[in-house]
């Protein structure tokens, strides 16, 4: 779909890699500009043959060159590049891009209808936007992380960090919707994506019902708060989601142990005083996690287990898409895109790999 489209790509760690991968498989050729050290993920965290493994599950599928954008040569071939480009993607602090002579008015000059996002924190302007910032902070700051607490109300320490996610998924958006524009009318555009912000942006139902009823914890019947929309644990201290908000999967669950009693509560309390619930609770537990795998494939009442990562390549349903599969170089990749065939994947590339066909081919 992308077929045609060159990326030049700026960003290091996480967000904008992620972007540029999923751009990379729906066909675009991304250009990873390193500097001379490459990036920092190559070195960060746990390694497999002397590379880290975030960059090696971000970084497929692209080519990579070398420059130190503060010598004059290779900002001019920096500046080459953008000029045979249609997308330029950053994420240094705010201010960097443009003292490096790389910023979007500069790359206007080069490339008029050229499509720019830089990715940040906080975004370009005001006082957050100097400041230090990672996905936790902006998990913080955003009031995401205040919806994930635990029975005493503690914010717990996310494991995964989708604010990084959200914010490579945003730029995406606003990446395509640029290049959709310039096809039409013949202009290119600068986007600026906070990630902090995108954060926010989930929050929509949170902010009216909380302005509303002054609750702070979303609309009530998905936070956890009535027996039919929460997660119980198994006999063998594992867990299953039970999502039965329609009547119909409520009555399928129910039926299916023998219960009509419990029709009617349907939407009650998760209450230690809730008899339906503590029943409920008690039946949960008198099933081992693979027994109620088996029942949830049975029974239709909108159930599914809560698998660990290690589960995942081996679970039926992800084994059917070969979402999670073994590369040709030998570690673990997951698909971006699950409905798109994979074909001729590259391994990601050492640092500087593609400089001189790189270089060859804006030469010509």
């Amino acid at each position: 779909m992308l077929k045609g489209i060159k990326v030049i790509d700026f960003t290091n760690y996480l967000p904008g890699p992620f972007a540029t991968l999923r751009l990379a498989e729906l066909g675009a050729e991304i250009i990873k500009v390193e500097s001379p050290e490459g990036d920092p993920a190559r070195n960060t965290g746990v390694l497999k043959d002397n590379t880290g493994l975030v960059f090696l599950a971000n970084n497929r599928q692209k080519k990579s060159i070398t420059l130190n954008l503060k010598e004059q040569e290779d900002l001019e071939i920096a500046l080459r590049l953008i000029s045979q480009a249609d997308v330029v993607i950053e994420s240094f602090r705010p201010g960097v891009m443009a003292k490096l002579g790389l910023g979007y008015e500069a790359v206007k000059q080069v490339k008029h209808d050229i499509i720019y996002c830089s990715i940040s924190g906080y975004g370009q302007n005001g006082p957050f936007s100097k400041l230090g910032n990672h996905d936790i902070n902006y998990m913080a700051l955003s009031g995401v992380l205040s919806q994930l607490k635990d029975q005493q109300g503690r914010p717990i320490h996310p494991s995964i960090t989708l604010a990084d996610y959200l914010g490579g998924f945003a730029a995406n958006e606003r990446i395509l919707a640029g290049l959709v524009s310039r096809f039409k009318i013949g202009e290119g555009s600068y986007h600026s994506i906070s990630i902090t912000d995108q954060l926010v942006s989930l929050l929509g139902n949170h902010v009216m019902v909380e302005k509303e009823t002054g609750e702070s914890t979303g609309i009530n019947v998905l936070n956890g708060s009535i027996i039919s929309y929460a997660i119980y644990e198994t006999k063998d201290q594992r867990y299953m989601s039970l999502g039965a908000l329609e009547p119909k999967f409520w009555k399928n669950f129910c039926l299916a142990h023998g219960h009509e009693d419990w029709l009617s509560a349907h939407t009650s309390k998760t209450e230690a005083s809730n008899q339906v619930f503590q029943e409920i609770t008690d039946l949960f537990k008198s099933k081992t996690f693979y027994e109620w795998i088996e029942f949830a494939q049975v029974v239709d009442c909108c159930m599914a287990p809560v698998l660990e990562v290690g589960e995942l390549s081996e679970n039926p349903y992800f084994k059917e898409k070969e979402l999670i599969f073994v590369s040709s170089w030998g570690d673990y990749q997951v698909k971006m895109h699950s409905d798109l065939v994979l074909s001729a994947i590259a391994a990601p590339p050492n640092k500087g790999e593609h400089r001189t066909e790189i270089l060859n081919s804006i030469f010509i």
